[in-house]
């Protein structure tokens, strides 16, 4: 059987995406131009791949194994490019990282230190939501990942680096605003704005009302930390946030922390990568870099100012 890389790609692609003009879109590719590409891979294979069911394509049982093989292949040459990349050292390294949004005001100051270290070094940054950077570690689409603590049951290696701490934010003339140790069940009166239900922040939010026996009412549900920002100043209700992402709006006086019993929810901050990958030079040092002290001091400053 003869084939080559370019029809595994787009194999690839289209099983992965359930359909040729996604595919397409992707790799850059007219329609006809992956039709014929996936053709001739059947042609070699003297088996179909794919059936239509309605307007939905479908893998056959040679195309579910076509799929293994091709996404093994694709790892494959991905561990190549890396040790390609490894033997020409961390000073031309590229580091593939995709960070939690809510960690993206602190992460884009820790690439730009670094970069400075290594000054030959380019990046790959993906600022993403949770559900995203999980599948992202999946398919090895990035060397490293920086998120809350991901869930158990994963094959992960997960460093925690950073206190996140998770606080209550309210617009500045809420009336709960000047009231000392608010008591949680308070807050059964309050609606919240929260994020969508795989954010990391909205679930440490519900395990910790949920071990107090408190109720809360959700109002909107949000996909960022901007948008729940902006909806809690407008005054839709409550929020909860990681303090990292309010530096601005605190210093405007726009939003103000709430003193309620039991916050700030305690989380931290994870380097997290696949167990087992071998690190180019370049996520070896980034690693490294923000382990050590002086990535310790910049967190540290941005955390006072």
């Amino acid at each position: 059987m003869h084939l080559t890389l370019r029809q595994l790609e787009v194999f690839e692609a289209v099983a992965r995406l359930a359909s040729f003009t996604r595919a397409a879109e992707e790799l850059h590719l007219s329609q006809p131009a992956v039709s014929m590409q996936i053709r001739q891979l059947e042609e070699a294979a003297a088996l179909p791949l794919f059936e239509k069911l309605g307007k939905k394509i479908h893998l056959t049982e040679a195309g579910r194994e076509f799929f293994h093989y091709s996404q093994e292949v694709g790892r494959l040459l991905c561990e190549l490019d890396e040790v390609v990349e490894a033997l020409k050292g961390v000073q031309t390294g590229r580091l593939r990282i995709s960070v939690a949004t809510t960690a993206n005001h602190f992460a884009t100051r820790l690439l730009a230190a670094f970069s400075q270290r290594y000054p030959g070094t380019s990046f790959s940054l993906d600022v993403t939501n949770r559900k995203s950077l999980l599948d992202q570690l999946a398919s090895n689409d990035a060397d490293l990942v920086i998120m809350g603590k991901p869930p158990e049951g994963l094959d992960l290696e997960a460093t925690a680096f950073m206190d996140n701490p998770l606080v209550i934010i309210a617009p500045p003339g809420h009336p709960l605003a000047s009231v000392d140790k608010i008591p949680l069940k308070r807050l059964q009166d309050e609606t919240f704005v929260v994020r969508e239900k795989q954010s990391g922040t909205r679930i440490a939010m519900e395990r910790f009302f949920e071990e107090r026996g408190v109720q809360f009412k959700t109002g909107m549900e949000m996909t960022s930390n901007s948008a729940i920002k902006h909806a809690v100043e407008a005054g839709l209700g409550l929020g909860v946030v990681s303090i990292h992402t309010l530096e601005l709006e605190l210093e405007a006086g726009r939003l103000t922390l709430l003193d309620v019993q039991g916050f700030p929810i305690e989380r931290h901050w994870y380097l997290v990568a696949c167990r087992g990958k071998r690190l180019p030079p370049v996520a070896r040092a980034f690693f490294d870099f923000l382990m050590g002290e002086e990535a310790s001091h910049l967190l540290s400053a941005g955390k006072a100012s």
